[in-house]
Formats: C-alpha cells, structure tokens, sequence
C-alpha cells in the first residue's frame, strides 16, 4: 500500500525541502505583540521574529490540536493512501497526542486506512534529521511498518546538542531559576544542554564565553557518536538567527570528523520561542543521546 511520510512544523526543514518531498507539515501557531502567526498562512521570516525578541517581545506559542491533524490527514486518507505521522516530542508539548487522536478517529471513520504516530521524542532539526533519514529508507522501499519500526528503534540516536546566548529565556521556560539566569549572564556562562530519552531540555554542562560553548557542542559528539563514528554522513545545524556561529560549528565538525554534508537552518519561531535568539544546536546519529 502506497504511504505518506508527515510531520510537524517543529521539525525546522526549510520550506523548500518540504516542497521538494512533498512533505505535509502540521502548524504550530505562536503569538507575538498580539497577533498570531502560522505557517502557510500568516508567518513572519526568522529574523524579523528574533528581533523582536531581542527588542523585548515575548511570543508565546500553542500545540497541535486534533483538529489540525485532522485537516491535514484527512485528505491523504481520501487519496487511498496511509501515514506514518513523526511528531514533535511529547516530553515538550501535547502534539504528539493530538496527532494519535486524530488517527484513531480517523481510522474509525477509514477503516481500510492505517495512520502510525511515532512521537519522535526530538525537536528542531533532530526532529528533521529523523524525517530525513525515514525518507531516504521509505526511497529504498521500506513499507510503513518497517519504517514505522525502523524510526522508533533508532530515535534514541537522534543526538541534541545545543547551546544558548540567552539565560532568560530559559528562565521562562522554566530551565534555569531567576538567580541562575542572572549570576549566569553577569561572568559569561554558557549552558550547554541536550535532549534526553524522555525528550525534554535537560542541561549538561555549564561553560564560559560563547565560543567554549560552540566547541562544547563539537566535544560531545566526539563523545556520543560511538559505533556512529564515520557513519554520519550528514549533520543537521539548527541557529537562532547566529549564521556564523552555525557555520563556525560545522566548520569544526567538518575538520574533526570529516563530515562533508551539512543541513543548516533557522530554528522557526515554535522552538524560538523557548530557545531565544543566539541558540546553536548540533544534531547527529550517536549510539547514546
């Protein structure tokens, strides 16, 4: 039976990539000075959105709703065709469940069509790599149950390695308390964090001044890639709005691992919003996140 691969907004691919593989993607909509934006219908370029957070703007931002996933499953059923739908993770918002809601609902209504939800337990462009990685194995012929097996046996490899500029903005997001975030931005500190089996931000290590930050992130895939080493033969770099100290990450990956394929992109206003502008994430295969 033929199958679509879909996913959320979240995932932080460029638009082109959505519209080269024909990716349906599911809307997340935030709010910003009071009007609310959503892809695809009122949206807001990347760096328009970080500078009105760095100008004092606080977005706010909402989940998947059955509904949503509803609208945009729906059709592909009409068409005779299954999904395999790999959701944003449920350790950071209820999208995940939306989406498995909405399919069994659908199922009800559809009997003779399957719809799998793979809460991918990533984020950003982990949330991508994962994506991209199940289209090149459903291009090798993969069915949807293979596949569907396939993303749950390997999501624990998705790797997140992820520094922000910002303390504050972690403060809000509940992360780092008030005193941390103000003693931390007054000598330097940099966190480093990553996203663990249960798929939320949890912090690692704390370093000082932002370039250490940026080769901390290098370090540790030097430390969890494992049996992955020589296997990642592309590397997902997701920004903040901060191009050069993405590309200086990749330069450093490049000159330690050898990696000559690289994907980077603007982390959207869904994740911005929680990670603020400066963040710079790293994101590969290891054998342990």
């Amino acid at each position: 039976m033929s199958y679509v691969i879909t996913t959320d907004v979240t995932c932080d691919l460029p638009e082109e990539y959505y519209q080269e593989h024909q990716l349906e993607v599911l809307p997340l909509s935030y709010i910003l000075d009071g009007e609310t934006y959503m892809r695809g219908q009122k949206e807001l370029p990347p760096e328009e959105f970080y500078a009105k957070m760095r100008a004092g703007s606080m977005p706010t931002t909402s989940q998947v709703s059955p509904q949503d996933a509803r609208t945009a499953f729906e059709p592909i059923l009409k068409e005779g065709k299954d999904i395999l739908h790999i959701a944003f993770s449920g350790g950071l918002s209820g999208s995940s469940n939306s989406a498995r809601v909405a399919a069994e609902e659908l199922m009800e209504d559809y009997p003779d069509r399957k719809i799998v939800v793979v809460d991918s337990l990533c984020a950003s462009l982990g949330e991508g790599l994962l994506v991209h990685k199940a289209l090149e194995k459903k291009a090798e012929g993969m069915d949807l149950a293979q596949l569907a097996a396939w993303c749950e046996e390997h999501k624990l490899n998705v790797v997140h390695s992820f520094t922000v500029d910002d303390l504050f903005h972690l403060h809000r997001g509940g992360r780092v308390s008030m005193v941390a975030a103000v003693v931390g931005t007054m000598i330097s500190l940099k966190p480093v964090l990553h996203v663990n089996d249960e798929g939320k931000l949890i912090p690692l290590s704390k370093v000082r001044k932002r370039r250490n930050s940026l080769d901390a992130l290098v370090d540790a895939m030097a430390e969890k890639q494992g049996s992955y080493a020589g296997k990642n033969d592309i590397v997902f770099i997701s920004h903040g709005d901060c191009l050069k100290d993405a590309e200086y990450v990749r330069d450093r990956v490049r000159e330690r691992f050898g990696v000559e394929s690289f994907l980077i992109n603007p982390i959207g206003p869904v994740i911005g919003t929680h990670s603020g502008p400066g963040t710079v994430a790293l994101f590969f295969f290891g054998d342990r996140r």
